[in-house]
């Protein structure tokens, strides 16, 4: 009776999502948020000065937070703070390029190899292993990725994609997914740490680009950009807490969300109307990542940490 009841709590226990996957499908709601508020506010002001706005909140709040618990800044992974920062900036920068050479569609499918590139990189990197099951699940995610988006090259073009802008896409994704890995191998980093290094270094290398330009926000607006802040802050958290505590492969294909999340926003607030393939590959999409959530880890490999 022991044996048996221990057996259906184990298969209890196997079912149930893991903290960390939960943190980045609340990290993916979180940047859905931001780039809805991002859409609406960039009717009025140049993107990297949204880039600098969301980077000054960020790095107020993650050291303010950071202070009142007693931490600090000072850390043994100085050398990987620094770069895990440079690299998430340059993905940032190579993303917005390639989204104004490229239909978004495209960019955005584009991007959204990165889970693809992230595995491959934490084998080496990480030491981490994916079963072929993890594998196919992760495939299918991003072909319901594709059904969303229904990027122009594969569902009919009249002009050849942009070279640097699909060169930019890949470069981001890439770095994107090294990112990842990196925040993967600082595990025992306070995460107040790495959001504020990461949007400490972003106010740093914007600053230049916006000072030629700026635009004074009025009223309301400077709500929007306290908005895009907060909700980059909960995304950057979430994804940071997440990696801490899950496996990089199976972690960052769990953000397939905010293609969902970002559906839902495009019909409530811009009345569109999604055709059945992307209903189709958001159902896939949904599919794929409650199944790579529930996959268990295989015997002997190390657990998160917590």
């Amino acid at each position: 009776m022991a044996d048996g009841e221990g057996s259906a709590a184990q298969r209890r226990s196997d079912r149930v999502i893991s903290p960390g996957l939960r943190y980045i499908a609340l990290s993916s709601l979180s940047f859905s948020v931001m780039s809805l508020l991002v859409k609406l506010a960039g009717r009025q002001f140049p993107v990297m000065e949204l880039v600098l706005a969301r980077a000054v909140v960020v790095a107020t709040l993650a050291y303010a937070l950071l202070r009142r618990r007693g931490g600090s800044l000072r850390t043994g992974a100085l050398g990987l703070l620094v770069l895990r920062s440079l690299v998430g900036f340059a993905a940032l920068t190579c993303f917005y390029f390639a989204v104004v050479r490229l239909p978004l569609a495209e960019a955005t499918v584009i991007h959204f190899t990165n889970p693809v590139f992230t595995a491959l990189l934490a084998v080496p990197l990480l030491g981490e292993r994916l079963r072929r099951r993890e594998w196919l699940l992760a495939l299918a995610g991003l072909g319901g990725v594709v059904l969303v988006a229904q990027p122009s090259f594969l569902f009919g073009c009249a002009s050849p994609l942009d070279s640097l802008g699909v060169a930019a896409a890949l470069a981001a994704s890439v770095l994107a997914a090294l990112a990842y890995v990196l925040i993967r191998r600082m595990r025992g980093v306070d995460a107040d740490v790495i959001v504020f290094f990461f949007a400490a270094v972003s106010v740093v290398l914007a600053l230049p680009f916006t000072a030629a330009h700026a635009v004074i926000p009025h009223g309301g607006e400077w709500l929007v950009l306290l908005g895009i802040g907060l909700a980059t802050w909960g995304g950057q958290m979430g994804l940071t807490l997440g990696l801490q505590q899950e496996r990089a492969g199976r972690a960052t294909s769990v953000g397939y969300l905010q293609i969902v999340f970002a559906t839902g926003w495009g019909i409530l607030v811009f009345g569109d109307t999604p055709e059945p393939l992307a209903i189709l590959g958001a159902a896939i999409i949904v599919s794929a990542t409650l199944l790579l959530a529930r996959a268990r880890p295989r015997e002997g490999e190390p657990p998160p940490a917590s």
